[in-house]
């Protein structure tokens, strides 16, 4: 299927059979992505009675039951209701529609290289993305113009397939801002390949978080102004192959009860079109 798109007036095309996954595979009982000292996922057969769903077991057919946290095993999505009270499943508020996108590439710095501020107050040995480093590789017109951002921070091997981070290997987050200036786009759908958008041990501010959905600081409860409709995608990862550039993003999100749930975001390439 070829669709149509335009983008700051220039029409774009995409090929549907041409998307690039750019979710972690979830490997149970294997190698994977960790955060913040959860528990690995894990499957076993399902036990029933005399029934074992495992086929090399005797049993008819593989049924397996998983014990995975989504917001630290892999590539997640997640809603507002990460940070408040009230129930709102990542799915509600969800278009089920494609998204204009733009994929860039950053570096991110040491917390002494930049005057830009978090908290709790960074220290000298943090790796964070500024203001400076988001406006070097996207300005704030063109922003506005797209439905979505992916980041994918540099060095990019494929260690962070399966990376553990933990005191020793603290990741990269934004400043304060860096997400404002984000959170004042028309950007619904942030893409990060990081496990967070905030420092793993930040005393629970997870102030980040609040500012792009716009909720009071340490508050627990949405306000008039709040944007329901965002949501933050973590732990994902952009092979090298895959260029910067224009995209059309498909956000695929099981329709889970929860806060968050692993996700599969695709990405189609757009080809200008000649008129």
């Amino acid at each position: 299927m070829i669709l149509n798109f335009s983008i700051a007036e220039i029409a774009y095309q995409i090929d549907s059979s041409q998307g690039f996954s750019i979710a972690i595979p979830l490997k149970f009982n294997d190698k994977q992505p960790n955060h913040f000292g959860a528990d690995s996922a894990t499957k076993e057969p399902l036990v029933a009675g005399d029934y074992i769903g495992d086929t090399k077991q005797g049993g008819s057919c593989n049924v397996d039951s998983i014990t995975m946290v989504p917001h630290c095993n892999g590539t997640h999505t997640e809603s507002v209701a990460h940070i408040i009270h009230q129930k709102i499943a990542i799915g509600d508020n969800l278009a089920a529609s494609l998204a204009t996108c733009r994929l860039i590439s950053l570096t991110p710095i040491l917390a002494t290289d930049t005057n830009d501020s978090y908290l709790p107050e960074l220290q000298n040995d943090d790796k964070v993305i500024d203001l400076a480093c988001l406006k070097s590789q996207i300005s704030a017109d063109l922003l506005n113009k797209l439905e979505a951002l992916v980041i994918r921070t540099i060095p990019n091997d494929n260690n962070k397939l399966n990376c553990v981070y933990d005191q020793n290997n603290q990741p990269a987050f934004f400043t304060h801002e860096a997400i404002s200036w984000l959170a004042q786009s028309n950007i619904t759908h942030l893409l990060v390949d990081m496990p967070s958008i905030d420092k793993m041990y930040d005393d629970g501010h997870l102030s980040n978080h609040h500012i792009y959905w716009n909720i009071e600081p340490n508050s627990r409860l949405i306000k008039d102004d709040s944007i329901l409709d965002r949501t933050i995608t973590e732990m994902i990862y952009v092979d090298a192959s895959i260029t910067d550039g224009y995209y059309c993003l498909n956000l695929q999100i099981p329709a889970f009860g929860l806060d968050a749930a692993p996700s599969r975001p695709i990405l189609y390439p757009l080809h200008e079109v000649k008129l």
